[in-house]
C-alpha cells in the first residue's frame, strides 16, 4: 500500500526577500502575533525505503503523533535520486539515497520543513545535491541548508503558516571534499571547527549573520546543526558544541536542534530558548552488521515545542525505538530502523536517559506516564 501524496499546491513557501537597511534606521524585529504555535522535532530521516509504502505495526500511531505538531521538522539524511541526480560518491554500506516517493512518504508523516545539511548530502555528488534541493522545493518542503552556491545555501528557509518560521541549516564535520557549497559552486552550508575547537570564524559569523536576518522578519526561527565533530565519545555533548548552540540562540534562534551523533543528548535552555543538542534518528535504514553501534542509537524521541506570540510556553517529549534487526527476515534492511512509540520500561529507560542527560545540563524534566515535560517559567 502506497500512501497518496499530498497535493502540489503546497508549494506556497517563498524565498526570504533581503532586509532593506538604511543609514540612521534600525531594524526592528516583526511584531509577533498571538497564535499558538507548535514545533514539532523529530530525529533524522535515513529513509532509503519509505516506510510508508509497507504500512505495519506502529506506524499510524508515529503519523499521528507527529501530526500534532504545526511546524514539523527532520533533517532528510538521503539525497533524493533522480534522472538529474549523479553517480554515487561512496561504494560502501555508508552510501544512502532515497526517491521522490521517500518525499512523498514524509508528506505524510506530516513534516513540512526540511534540513538539507548533512554528511550524506553530497552521495550523489554536486548534481545530487541540486537535484535533491530541487525535489524538494517542488514537493513543497521549507528547505535549508544546500544552494547553487555559498550565500544561497546559508540563507534561512521559510515556512509561512500558522506564523513565519524561518530554519538555517549547516553542517560539521564528515563534509568530503567537493560537497560545500563555495562563492560559486552548488554543496552544502558547512561550518568548519578549528584546531582550537572553535569555529572558524568567516563560517561562524556567516551563520550567525543568517540567524540575525531571519529574525527580522520571522516569528520563530530554528537553527539546526548536523554536528560530526564527535570527538572520543559521541555521547557527550563537547563544551563547544555547547557554546556554538549559544551563541545561535543569543543571535535570534528560538529553537536550536543538533543530529549527527545517532543518539539523544541532553537539552538546555539559553533565555528560555531550548538547545536540543541530540535527537538521534527517526528512521534509521543502517546497512551495518547488527551490534554495529550501541543500542541507545536505536532509541530517540519526537519533541512538541510549544508557543504563544513567540514565547516558549514549554515542550513535550514522546519517546521512540526502532528496531534494529528487520521486521522481516528476508528484507532486513527495507524492514530495519522502523520507528514505532517506546512503551513501558522502554519509554521509562529513555525518558529517564534523556532526564539525566538534561538535568546535567540544567534542565528538569518531568516523567508522566510515558512522556516527559518541562513548562517554562
Amino acid at each position: 500500500m502506497r500512501f497518496s501524496p499530498p497535493r502540489r499546491q503546497l508549494l506556497k513557501y517563498l524565498l526570504a526577500a533581503p532586509a532593506l537597511t538604511l543609514p540612521g534606521f534600525t531594524l526592528v524585529q516583526g511584531a509577533a502575533s498571538d497564535t499558538s504555535v507548535r514545533v514539532t522535532l523529530a530525529g533524522q530521516a535515513l529513509m532509503k525505503y519509505p516506510v510508508c509504502q509497507a504500512p505495519y505495526e506502529g506506524l499510524q500511531a508515529v503519523i499521528s503523533e507527529l501530526r500534532r505538531g504545526d511546524v514539523i521538522f527532520t533533517n532528510l539524511e538521503v539525497p533524493i535520486q533522480s534522472a538529474a541526480s549523479g553517480t554515487p560518491t561512496r561504494d560502501t554500506e555508508f552510501f544512502h539515497a532515497g526517491s521522490e516517493i521517500t518525499l512523498d512518504c514524509l508528506h505524510e508523516m506530516g513534516f513540512n520543513i526540511l534540513a538539507l545539511s548533512n554528511n550524506h548530502a553530497w552521495d550523489l555528488g554536486t548534481s545530487g545535491i541540486v537535484a535533491t534541493r530541487d525535489a524538494v522545493e517542488q514537493s513543497g518542503f521549507a528547505h535549508a541548508g544546500t544552494g547553487h552556491n555559498l550565500q544561497e545555501a546559508t540563507a534561512a528557509g521559510y515556512l509561512d503558516k500558522p506564523v513565519k518560521t524561518a530554519l538555517i541549516s549547516m553542517a560539521m564535520g564528515s563534509i568530503r571534499e567537493g560537497a560545500a557549497a563555495t562563492a560559486d559552486s552548488p554543496g552544502v552550508n558547512e561550518i568548519v571547527l578549528g584546531p582550537d575547537l572553535v569555529p572558524r570564524a568567516e563560517d561562524l559569523q556567516r551563520n550567525l549573520a543568517a540567524i540575525r536576518q531571519a529574525k527580522l522578519s520571522a516569528e520563530i526561527v530554528i537553527v539546526y546543526l548536523h554536528n560530526h565533530e564527535w570527538g572520543d565519545d559521541f555521547a557527550i555533548t563537547k563544551p563547544w558544541a555547547r557554546e556554538f548552540a549559544r551563541q545561535c540562540a543569543d543571535a535570534g534562534a528560538d529553537i536550536f536542534v543538533s543530529h549527527g551523533a545517532p543518539l539523544l543528548h541532553g537539552i538546555e535552555l539559553r533565555d528560555n530558548k531550548p538547545l536540543f543538542h541530540g535527537l538521534g534518528s527517526l528512521v534509521f535504514h543502517s546497512h551495518t552488521d547488527v551490534g554495529y553501534y550501541v543500542p541507545e542509537v536505536w532509541e530517540s524521541a519526537i519533541v512538541h515545542v510549544d508557543f504563544v506570540a513567540g514565547q516558549l510556553q514549554g515542550f513535550e517529549i514522546v519517546p521512540v525505538m526502532m528496531n534494529e534487526v528487520g521486521d522481516d527476515p528476508d528484507q532486513q534492511w527495507p524492514t530495519r530502523g522502523r520507528p514505532r512509540l517506546a512503551k513501558g520500561e522502554s519509554a521509562q529507560r529513555i525518558l529517564t536517559r534523556l532526564q539525566q542527560k538534561s538535568a546535567e545540563l540544567g534542565v528538569h524534566l518531568r516523567i508522566e506516564g510515558e512522556r516527559a515535560f518541562f513548562a517554562a517559567a
